[in-house]
């Protein structure tokens, strides 16, 4: 199997310091594959980058309505979030809503991404818990579907149980593969984890955009996740977050969702587009970069990614002082690509 080629250049002075490899899939929700580079065949493991796609199942089981779950909730359940307080107080209001604590999360406890929110916390002599998890918002999500449905929330974790068999039977059917037969793994947080080729996996977010070839159930539960992200992009990711800036540049036209390991997602209604990527070796730089450089090439999204958002595209590398130092940036051969595949 021949290497993915190099995808981003990371610069330092006049010279390019790193490489990174990757492949892209941008597919249509007709399934035509617009552009690809690399092998979109391949299996990854697609990690949080199909929170939105997950979260559909809070509609479909009737959670969000019992619950009157609020945009933000819903966005947070879509969330890899930074751990700040309006993450964290958001967390432990929703268990409250569906009568249980913190203690039924599941997904393990770790600190805030942010250092001024660790600080936070040691100075009031505070351990992180489960509600500071990045995943916490999803896995309410999940205990609030539990709930409602009268299910057991104990092992609401393990591939075996009722919710996580719901969540892999949407994805088959949003990106019109089966996952019988692939390899399995458990996710950072816990839940159980499927391989799936980056073009399928485009397909559902190109089918999770425009509704084509969903139900009408499918079809309003998909849009109500995208209003949740689009009107409250802070619940997303969290201040100064790729993910965050990136929703709020684009006011509507477009969500994108980062997954561990190098893998990215987004969706592009009014193009019915959907769009998977990965860095071969996990940087995220590399896949923010990714991602920008894609997006800015769709029809009508140039605009996004100009002025005081170029940065979505060409990050800046910054050195200890804080000053410039290079640039994470797409490589030639991945401009020549979408400039030939996504330009009008």
């Amino acid at each position: 199997m021949s290497a993915n080629p190099v995808v981003i250049d990371v610069t330092r002075g006049g010279m390019i310091e790193s490489r990174h490899r990757g492949a892209v899939a941008v597919v249509r929700d007709d399934g035509k594959l617009l552009a690809s580079l690399g092998d979109v065949s391949q299996q990854i493991y697609p990690r949080s980058s199909i929170k939105p796609l997950q979260a559909i199942q809070l509609i479909e089981s009737g959670a969000a309505e019992a619950y009157q779950l609020t945009d933000r909730q819903l966005a947070l359940a879509c969330a890899s979030h930074n751990g700040e307080n309006v993450h964290v107080e958001t967390v432990r209001q929703w268990l409250l809503q569906i009568g249980l604590s913190e203690n039924a999360l599941e997904c393990g406890a770790h600190a805030p991404r942010r250092c001024e929110d660790q600080k936070a916390l040691i100075n009031s002599n505070i351990e992180p818990g489960a509600v500071h998890n990045n995943c916490s918002g999803k896995h309410a999500g999940f205990l609030s579907s539990v709930q409602h449905l009268g299910l057991s929330s104990a092992g609401y974790i393990e591939a075996t149980h009722p919710i996580q068999q719901r969540v892999l039977s949407l994805l088959e059917d949003l990106a019109d593969v089966s996952l019988a037969e692939v390899p399995r793994g458990i996710d950072g947080c816990g839940i159980p984890v499927a391989g799936i080729a980056l073009q399928p996996l485009a397909l559902s977010f190109a089918r999770f955009a425009s509704g084509q070839g969903l139900s009408t159930e499918r079809r309003h539960a998909s849009k109500h996740i995208y209003r949740a992200m689009v009107s409250e992009p802070i619940m997303v990711a969290g201040t100064g977050r790729w993910c965050t800036r990136a929703i709020q540049a684009g006011k509507g036209s477009f969500i994108v969702k980062t997954g561990a390991e190098g893998v990215f997602c987004g969706a592009v209604p009014d193009a019915g587009i959907g769009i998977a990527l990965k860095i071969d070796d996990g940087a995220s730089r590399a896949s923010e970069c990714f991602m920008g450089a894609v997006l800015s090439r769709i029809s009508g999204l140039q605009h996004v990614f100009k002025g005081e958002s170029e940065d979505l595209v060409r990050l800046p590398v910054l050195n200890v002082a804080g000053n410039v130092a290079g640039v994470v940036r797409p490589s030639k051969m991945l401009e020549e690509l979408l400039d030939g595949s996504l330009k009008p």
